[in-house]
C-alpha cells in the first residue's frame, strides 16, 4: 500500500518559523498519525513566513507538486490581516486558494482542512504594534469566520487552533525566541488538541 502524502500550505506558522523543521505541526503531525498505524511519508510544504494569500497563489503557480495528496491543509491569512488588507480582497484570495486545495486534494473535499488563524496579539510581538490586543483578536475571528464559513460550504474541515494559541499565551515554552511565533510545545497542542482528531477523521471518510 503507498504512503499517505499530507500537503501543507500556508505561511510562517505551517512552515514553522523558528523551530527545527520536525518540530512544525504538519511534522508533529505526521509522526502522530504513524503512531496510530497511518504509513505516512515526510509532509510536502508549501508555506513561507509573510506569505499573504495572493503571494501563495503565486507559489503554487510555479511549484512542481504531485497530486492527489490524501490531505490537504490550507492555513492562511494572518499577513493579509497584518497589513491591513480589507475582507473582500481576503476572500477572494481565499476562495481561489481553497479552489486549489480542492483539486490538489483529487476534489475529495472530505481530505481538505481549513486550520484557524492563531492570535498573535496575546504574544509578547504584539506589544510593539498599535492594535490593542482586543482589536487584533476580533479582526483574527471575523477572518477566521469568513474561511470557516467557506471551508464548511465547500465540505471541508474546519480546525480551530486560536483557541489553543490564546490560552498559550505569553506562557514560558510555548513560543520560539522571537516572542510571536509558537514553539515545539505549543505546535504539539495544536496537533494532540485538534489537528490529529480531524485528520483521522478525514481518513476515516475516504
Amino acid at each position: 500500500m503507498a504512503e499517505l502524502r499530507l500537503l501543507a500550505l500556508g505561511d510562517s506558522y505551517t512552515v514553522g518559523e523558528g523551530v527545527a523543521p520536525g518540530a512544525a505541526w504538519p511534522a508533529q503531525l505526521v509522526a502522530r498519525l504513524r503512531e496510530h498505524g497511518h504509513d505516512c511519508a515526510a509532509p510536502t510544504v508549501l508555506a513561507r513566513t509573510g506569505w499573504t494569500t495572493d503571494e501563495l497563489l503565486a507559489a503554487l503557480a510555479t511549484a512542481t507538486l504531485a497530486p492527489p495528496y490524501d490531505l490537504v491543509t490550507l492555513q492562511i491569512g494572518v499577513n493579509d490581516h497584518y497589513r491591513g488588507r480589507d475582507m473582500e480582497t481576503f476572500a477572494r484570495g481565499f476562495d481561489a486558494l481553497l479552489a486549489q486545495a480542492l483539486r490538489l486534494a483529487g476534489a475529495r473535499a472530505t481530505r481538505v482542512l481549513g486550520v484557524s488563524i492563531p492570535d498573535w496579539g496575546v504574544t509578547p510581538f504584539a506589544r510593539q504594534d498599535a492594535r490593542a490586543p482586543q482589536a487584533i483578536a476580533t479582526a483574527i475571528d471575523q477572518f477566521n469566520a469568513l474561511a470557516r464559513a467557506r471551508v464548511l460550504r465547500a465540505g471541508a474541515a474546519w480546525v480551530d487552533v486560536t483557541g489553543a494559541s490564546r490560552d498559550a499565551g505569553q506562557t514560558p515554552g510555548q513560543l520560539c525566541a522571537d516572542g510571536l511565533h509558537p514553539g515545539p510545545a505549543q505546535y504539539a497542542r495544536w496537533v494532540d488538541g485538534a489537528l490529529l482528531q480531524a485528520s483521522l477523521h478525514a481518513l476515516r471518510r475516504g
